[in-house]
């Protein structure tokens, strides 16, 4: 096993215990790394997709059985965004348009980790559920199409609409994510996808991390430093994504 290797391995376990601390499945960061070692885009969506699985239902029990789960709020998103994400991964599209598509949905994750939790403070508000499944739609068709969970979205904007609290809006976004990687996954299995041999070993370590993440964030764990860590490797996947020809 190489430095290289090795490398990569250290980035996606921290990756998966930071993503699954606030209730996410980690894609877009495991998306992140996958571009910044060069992995190809055929490979990277379904990879992420299955990491998702597991980091995110993990992370679902755990936040689930601390008692932050709304299912009046959490149902018609993931209704609507059933659908919409398995046809989402049912599209294919060029390899230079999808990349910088990543790229733009990745530098929104950077400015969602960088945002203070303080900054959604304030007395929540009752959802309006028409616009829950216009949300849940809209945000499952982009998780198909570029192979993530959806949560690095739907959080924010749960949260910036005072719709619920940020261990709540984790809850959501765990099951959410899930559900979505699993149509996401199942539309593109129905044409021809790639995996890497070392899927297993990939699996192990986000599983790993995002255990211990879970488990940590949904008893109030704070994680700053961690944050801003992976916003800057991040930054560095979007640069690579959106400014250069590799």
């Amino acid at each position: 096993m190489g430095a290289t290797e090795i490398l990569f391995y250290c980035l996606l376990l921290l990756v998966a215990f930071l993503y699954a601390s606030v209730g996410h499945g980690g894609a877009s960061g495991y998306l992140a790394l996958m571009a910044l070692f060069g992995v190809a885009p055929a490979v990277m969506k379904p990879t992420a997709l299955v990491l998702n699985l597991f980091v995110a239902g993990v992370s679902f029990f755990q936040f689930y059985r601390a008692k932050h789960f709304r299912k009046e709020i959490c149902w018609p998103l993931v209704l609507a965004s059933i659908p919409m994400a398995f046809i989402g991964g049912m599209i294919t599209i060029d390899a230079h348009i999808y990349k910088r598509i990543l790229g733009a949905v990745l530098l929104i994750s950077v400015i969602r980790f960088l945002m203070p939790d303080s900054k959604y403070g304030g007395k929540l508000k009752e959802a309006d559920r028409t616009w829950l499944f216009i949300i849940g739609g809209a945000i499952g068709l982009l998780s198909g199409l570029i192979g993530i969970g959806g949560g690095i979205i739907l959080s924010p904007v749960l949260l910036l609409l005072r719709w619920t609290d940020v261990k709540q809006s984790a809850a959501i976004s765990a099951i959410f994510i899930f559900v979505n990687s699993l149509s996401g996954l199942a539309g593109q299995l129905t044409k021809s996808v790639s995996f890497t041999p070392s899927m297993y070993a990939y699996i192990g370590i986000a599983f790993i991390g995002g255990l211990a993440g879970a488990w940590l964030g949904a008893a109030r764990f704070k994680n700053s430093v961690l944050k801003y860590i992976l916003a800057a490797v991040l930054l560095l996947a979007v640069f690579k994504l959106l400014f250069t020809q590799a």
